[in-house]
């Protein structure tokens, strides 16, 4: 006679603020605020709050069961992130979801990925650099946006008449949010005060930007100008509101429930 299979043991964790945890049940997910003997507070990256019992097996953390437990002390004050953000102390990033937030460079992700790449680990939202739109069309008709995979694009110089501007019109798709700032370059979207100029020089059209600002700078390598660019945003307050606004547009849209994205 064969012996049962051992029982899986669900492990208990205590309901502190460096605990993100989904509920499988609604889909939410989000940091621990409070608990008491027997609920626990989550919220999610938008500020949202919701209130669940203290169940056994009841949450997923990193896409595995848990039970959460009343913690000894109180939960802290929560900090604030990069991107003004409730902060999570040691965050277990939930696990990735089908749905991307591309750019069009590395440089793109790397402000992107210093300002809300808190955010996006809580959410789960990969950013991918696709060197420039001009295969935009293809690449979105190859990634096969649904409700459940959306898709994120923030663009350069997303102006009125721009060739960004044309190639973001030709994608249709509902499931598909192109936004993006009104700068040449991403560059341009960072605070000049930031960067210790008075301001962004103006570069004669048919001249490559990034060089023509090096130029103005008296900077002979574009590599050094980007670490002084990159080196100096410590958080959104570094950056332009157009951006600002363009990358949490993307982060709302990718994270939405499927039925909202849906109806977009």
């Amino acid at each position: 006679m064969s012996r049962p299979a051992p029982r899986k043991i669900v492990p208990e964790v205590p309901a502190t603020p460096d605990v993100v945890a989904e509920d499988p049940v609604s889909g939410f997910c989000g940091a621990v605020v409070a608990c008491t003997s027997t609920t626990v507070t989550l919220e999610d990256r938008r500020g949202r709050r919701r209130m669940f019992p203290l169940e056994p097996a009841r949450f997923l953390i990193d896409g595995q069961p848990v039970t959460l437990t009343r913690p000894v002390a109180a939960p802290a004050a929560p900090a604030r992130s990069a991107s003004g953000s409730r902060a999570v102390a040691g965050l277990r990033a939930r696990t990735a979801r089908a749905a991307r937030i591309w750019v069009e460079g590395i440089h793109d992700a790397a402000l992107v990925e210093r300002v809300w790449g808190h955010d996006l680990r809580v959410e789960g939202i990969v950013v991918e650099p696709i060197d420039g739109l001009d295969n935009l069309p293809g690449a979105v008709a190859e990634f096969g946006p649904s409700p459940a995979r959306r898709l994120g694009v923030l663009a350069d110089h997303l102006v009125p008449g721009s060739k960004e501007t044309r190639i973001a019109s030709t994608v249709t798709s509902p499931h598909v949010l192109i936004t993006g700032h009104p700068y040449i370059d991403i560059w341009e979207a960072v605070r000049p005060e930031s960067v210790g100029i008075r301001a962004w020089p103006t570069v004669p059209r048919g001249v490559d930007w990034k060089t023509g600002v090096c130029a103005a700078l008296g900077i002979s390598d574009t590599t050094v100008m980007w670490g002084r660019v990159n080196g100096a945003v410590a958080g959104y307050r570094d950056l332009a509101t157009p951006l600002i606004t363009a990358v949490e547009q993307l982060i709302d849209f990718v994270t939405a429930p499927d039925d909202a994205a849906a109806g977009a």
